[in-house]
């Protein structure tokens, strides 16, 4: 009789664990969804527009994965650089985006009012986001080289459900599809983390490689104004440093980063992003400069050998060569794509340009336009022969 107790007792007691176990496993799902619910990331979406997300910011991570990720960052005057970035952007590409847009306050309403066309609203979507850093050291961050520019630092930790993600400046414009540039993510082996084209070619003319006082990336450091991101590696790495002996993960590591080096830094957050992948270089993709084509490729010669092959796929017109007169084959492409909602930019492009000629970069225009051309050649083939 006591061995049946005993094993009454027994059944008892692991009928009664059991459905602990469950019970615990079903609230810490539920604690899940509230918190994911809940929004870890403080962006807001406008109910008024057709074409703006109407998920739940919180919801981020569960977008259809046919949507390329591209995040840009306004602050002060560079609402109209970026609309005219996302026109460029949209305009090109056959692939669903969505943007993730970091803007201060007075310009949300700006952005979420913006008229756009209708056959041009079903092709993108955004949230757009406050600008948000680290409270103890908010203002540091901010006034960090241009205002605003470090946010995207603490993208991978803002976007937490975000896995890979393309940020570029505000100066950026798409001479062909972000799709093109999305791929190269697929050309990551499994060390590499992010991608980034050289700040320059040749060293002779290179600013880190003759000026910088800090550890940089290579020969010649790199030029983060278009980087390709996968963010969950990002988040899951432990990073070299040389302030510590033990390896940090990324948010343990900027702040004193930051703090050991912000005296000897001019580009800021770019600056940062070099002295990492200095001592990280194995996570390193390093894409040619046709994805990142700047002025310093052509005002003192071409020297961008692959743009000179392939074309220009990403025009980065920093310095402020858009609004001045300095880089007239810049500011070209710039007006142009302002005015225009085309499908096809070649013929304003290529009109627009003739006015450069006489310059440095205004001889390398047709490398602006070198691919826009040849896609159209290969789509009237396609009708031909489809």
């Amino acid at each position: 009789m006591r061995c049946y107790l005993h094993t009454f007792f027994l059944l008892t007691l692991l009928t009664f664990l059991s459905l602990l176990y469950v019970f615990s496993q079903l609230a810490s799902t539920l604690d899940g969804r509230d918190e994911l619910g809940a929004g870890v990331i403080p962006g807001r979406s406008s109910q008024d527009s057709g074409h703006l997300l109407r998920k739940r910011p919180g919801l981020v991570g569960l977008r259809s994965p046919r949507e390329d990720h591209v995040a840009v960052v306004a602050c002060g005057p560079r609402l109209e650089e970026t609309l005219t970035m996302v026109k460029s952007a949209v305009v090109l590409s056959k692939k669903p985006l969505h943007f993730y847009i970091f803007a201060e306050d007075e310009l949300h309403n700006s952005f979420r009012l913006k008229a756009w066309p209708r056959e041009v609203q079903t092709k993108f979507t955004f949230t757009i986001y406050p600008i948000t850093f680290p409270k103890e050291n908010a203002n540091e961050w901010k006034k960090l080289f241009k205002p605003c520019a470090s946010q995207r630092l603490f993208l991978p930790l803002i976007l937490k459900e975000v896995d890979s993600l393309l940020y570029v400046d505000t100066d950026i414009l798409f001479l062909q599809p972000v799709e093109d540039i999305w791929a190269l993510l697929s050309l990551f082996d499994s060390s590499h983390l992010a991608a980034m084209a050289p700040e320059h070619e040749e060293p002779r003319i290179g600013w880190y490689n003759r000026f910088a006082r800090h550890p940089y990336y290579g020969k010649t450091g790199v030029n983060s104004g278009v980087m390709l991101m996968n963010m969950t590696r990002l988040r899951e790495k432990y990073f070299k440093n040389d302030m510590t002996a033990v390896a940090l993960k990324w948010e343990e590591m900027l702040m004193p980063l930051l703090q050991k080096y912000k005296l000897n830094i001019t580009w800021g957050d770019q600056d940062l992003l070099n002295i990492i992948f200095h001592h990280n270089p194995e996570s390193l993709y390093v894409f040619p400069c046709q994805w990142n084509y700047r002025p310093d490729h052509c005002m003192y010669g071409s020297n961008c050998a692959q743009a000179e092959r392939e074309g220009v796929f990403i025009l980065h017109g920093n310095r402020g060569v858009y609004h001045n007169d300095k880089q007239p084959a810049f500011q070209a492409v710039y007006k142009t794509i302002q005015k225009n909602l085309e499908t096809s930019l070649l013929k304003p492009l290529e009109a627009a340009l003739q006015s450069a000629a006489h310059t440095y970069c205004g001889r390398a225009s047709p490398l602006f336009t070198k691919r826009l051309k040849e896609k159209l050649h290969e789509e009237s083939l396609m009708s031909i022969w489809g």
